[in-house]
């Protein structure tokens, strides 16, 4: 008997293999996306926060457009728009990796052969107009990047190609500061230090720490036997020096630095604190197979992933006093009760009159 039970709120498919997704940070670049839809919103986007995805079928026959998405994401109901409220379709050409820019808004895709940048008014509008998008000439014709990333104030940007080339720019002026051809074998993740001056590099079969202004390697880190690096991120401790975590599987880090976010290839998805090591929240099965990628909202409160089964599902963190709330409730509740069993116990045994 088919079952006609709704899939949560937190959970929407959106018809096309989920390959990126990041949170749309700035206020200013959400005021864009939201300026043609005020009319249609009586209570504004005061609850609302968006996030961006990118995917499709690439370029073969399957009739899958390759498409980004940008879908509202409700604070206060906790849940996922179940139609996204921007979509630009990109020819045959598969979005595979992106990267928002933290200050300017909109965003750098990277594309099989060259890098696109894309403003949000021609993602929302879908502007399929040739002068809509602007081609990153000094990433064209370089083969696929597999990893971008901006620093925290978006004056370099880093890119990272399938053949191992690892390219560091000023932006927006693309000036090189540094181009390393053989990196890696292939350069799969990248992260900027909190403070901009460190870059990591992740790709077989190293880890590799850079110095952005001196343009070179000062360290690496050797996988042990059976290990696969697959994402790396920084956090700031309590002295605040910058620590480097390395996820041997799918992974992103929270903004804060505090959480670590892991997507299996079952479709799990694994929230540890980074501080302590040990695992926070488990969600079983959130996807019905590879995590794709994972981003965590600007606040670290939850978490959205996405997979090849075109489902972006979005998870709220557990915080850790809720918790230990509970259980004050659950005991003031108990000693509520004792008092008034032992009160009726003492009238009944005539020690209280």
């Amino acid at each position: 008997m088919a079952s006609n039970q709704q899939p949560p709120s937190n959970l929407q498919t959106y018809g096309v293999p989920i390959y990126a997704v990041d949170w749309i940070l700035e206020e200013a670049v959400r005021s864009k996306i939201t300026k043609d839809q005020d009319d249609d919103d009586d209570d504004g986007s005061s609850s609302s926060s968006y996030i961006v995805l990118s995917g499709g079928g690439g370029e073969g026959r399957s009739g899958i457009p390759n498409v980004i998405l940008i879908c509202r994401v409700d604070l206060h109901t906790n849940s996922l728009s179940e139609q996204p409220i921007g979509r630009r379709v990109i020819g045959t050409d598969l979005p595979y990796r992106m990267a928002i820019h933290p200050r300017q808004g909109g965003l750098i895709c990277a594309l099989p052969n060259s890098c696109r940048l894309f403003d949000w008014e021609n993602i929302i509008e879908d502007d399929n107009e040739e002068e809509s998008e602007k081609v990153v000439k000094e990433l064209k014709d370089v083969g696929q990047q597999l990893s971008l990333s901006f620093n925290q104030d978006g004056t370099v940007l880093a890119t990272g190609a399938e053949d191992g080339t690892l390219r560091v720019f000023e932006w927006p002026s693309m000036k090189t500061l540094l181009n390393e051809s053989k990196a890696h074998a292939s350069v799969k993740s990248l992260t900027f230090s909190e403070s901009g001056k460190f870059l990591v590099s992740l790709g077989a079969p190293l880890c590799r720490v850079w110095d952005v202004n001196a343009s070179a390697a000062i360290a690496s880190l050797s996988k042990e036997k059976d290990e696969m690096f697959a994402s790396c991120r920084f956090s700031v401790d309590n002295s605040g020096s910058e620590v480097l975590y390395v996820a041997a599987n799918t992974g992103r880090g929270g903004t804060d630095g505090k959480l670590l976010a892991v997507g299996t290839l079952e479709g799990d998805v694994l929230i540890i604190d980074s501080t302590k090591m040990q695992t926070n929240q488990i969600v079983k099965k959130a996807h019905l197979g590879l995590v794709t990628a994972l981003t965590f909202s600007p606040d670290s409160r939850c978490l959205v992933s996405v997979s090849f089964d075109s489902r972006a599902r979005l998870t709220v963190i557990k915080q850790k006093g809720e918790k230990r709330r509970v259980y004050l409730w659950v005991a003031a509740l108990l000693f509520v009760l004792v008092y008034v069993v032992l009160y009726y116990l003492m009238v009944a045994m005539g020690i209280i009159h």
